[in-house]
């Protein structure tokens, strides 16, 4: 009995993805944490910052952006690329950010992150955005990061694994913000906004503790959003 279907041609883009993909997933032992980080303090600070200019708005994603980089410099373990002979731990948070276009996915970088202001990173990004669906990209301009940050929630996606975008060693896999009942020591539970984060990591290059310790940087700077400033 056959079966209809229509078939799709591989791109030379669908075809390098395919390649990169499926080297990186077997050539990299990955190992993944969850963190599960409450973002009600971000999400007022944002508000405050949205009020001030509104046509020039920031999103969570600029934000978490900012607070990435700003937990890379603290946690330099996890802001590097593995080598053949050495692991290079880069003193600057270059950040790959994760962008859908047509047949596929770039990755332009936001270079030097952690010194930016989160409304610098939100008008990169859009650029990037803009430039990338009609691709056009620089080279330049999507090589070379440190760490990726790849984000699903406005696809109503909880949670996700992504693969590691060598040679980097790290890549964070963001999910939907949604209020969730959570424990509260003084008043047993509340509501709060939380954010499903997963982080996966190169154990060649990095180790659980290192990786932990970046997850708790991340959400410290969460909960303080005036470190983003």
């Amino acid at each position: 009995m056959s079966h209809s279907f229509t078939e799709v041609p591989l791109t030379p883009l669908r075809k390098a993805i395919a390649a990169r993909m499926t080297q990186a997933n077997q050539m990299i032992p990955h190992f993944r944490l969850v963190a599960n980080l409450e973002i009600d303090a971000l999400l007022r600070w944002r508000a405050a910052i949205n009020e001030v200019d509104p046509t020039k708005r920031i999103s969570v994603n600029d934000c978490l952006l900012k607070a990435v980089a700003v937990s890379l410099v603290d946690n330099p373990a996890l802001n590097c690329q593995m080598t053949d002979t050495a692991i290079h731990r880069f003193h600057r948070a270059d950040i790959s950010v994760v962008i859908a276009v047509e047949g596929g996915l770039a990755t332009p970088v936001v270079r030097g992150a952690e010194a930016k202001s989160v409304m610098e990173i939100s008008a990169e990004v859009k650029n990037f955005a803009k430039r990338a669906g009609r691709n056009a990209m620089k080279l330049s301009e999507i090589s070379g990061g440190s760490f990726s940050i790849s984000n699903l929630g406005g696809y109503g996606v909880e949670q996700f694994d992504a693969i590691i975008n060598a040679p980097q060693c790290a890549i964070l896999a963001v999910g939907k913000a949604e209020p969730r009942v959570v424990a509260d020591r003084l008043n047993g539970t509340r509501v709060a906004t939380m954010l499903t984060c997963t982080l996966s990591v190169d154990h060649r290059a990095v180790d659980g503790v290192e990786a932990s310790k970046f997850l708790l940087g991340l959400r410290d700077t969460i909960s303080d959003p005036d470190r983003l400033e």
